[in-house]
């Protein structure tokens, strides 16, 4: 069994407006995110902070998608982590709500790997969604809040799974990067 969780409790700072929902394709990034995941997982947890009333008026919750608020969403993205582990059974997929156009294959290959920590690699570069198998979950509970995803990544047996897949890489931090996918997409 493989879970998601999806990170949506940052402050969007830089893009001064809920970056989770601004609308792509006629829907919100995040509701890209979710359904880019979903068929690769049996329980998908989205994880809120800030912006979590807003993100609650468009998420369906259903047997499937759950919503989950992050009390410590100020203590940094690592707590949202937290939280949604401590919301999941067996393997997981880790990653950012505003990554919401990864590819199929991207997920079956982390699927096919064979080590206990996945991630896929574009050209070189490392990007999302991360892999964790279930063994792991106590180690990565008790990592200390302030730590971060590629500290404990890095401590443990990993895999980076070379993909073709450049949208690994392509986050919306900015309002610049939120157009350029704009672009892209027409």
């Amino acid at each position: 069994m493989v879970q998601g969780i999806v990170l949506a409790g940052g402050y969007s700072s830089r893009t001064q407006t809920n970056k989770m929902h601004l609308i792509v394709d006629g829907e919100p990034i995040l509701i890209h995110t979710i359904e880019s995941i979903k068929p690769f997982v049996s329980k998908v947890v989205v994880v809120t902070g800030k912006h979590d009333a807003d993100i609650r008026t468009f998420i369906q919750e259903d047997e499937k998608v759950v919503v989950v608020y992050n009390k410590d969403y100020d203590k940094g993205m690592f707590s949202s982590v937290l939280t949604g582990v401590k919301h999941t059974q067996g393997d997981i997929f880790i990653i950012p709500g505003d990554i919401p156009f990864v590819k199929k294959e991207t997920y079956e290959a982390l699927l096919n790997g064979s080590k206990d920590v996945r991630y896929p690699v574009y050209q070189g570069k490392e990007g999302h969604p991360l892999f964790i198998k279930d063994k792991l979950r106590e180690s990565l509970l008790n990592e200390p809040i302030d730590s971060n995803l590629k500290a404990f990544r890095d401590k443990q047996d990993k895999e980076p799974i070379v993909v073709t897949d450049v949208n690994i890489l392509k986050d919306i931090d900015t309002l610049e990067e939120y157009k350029k996918i704009m672009d892209e997409r027409r």
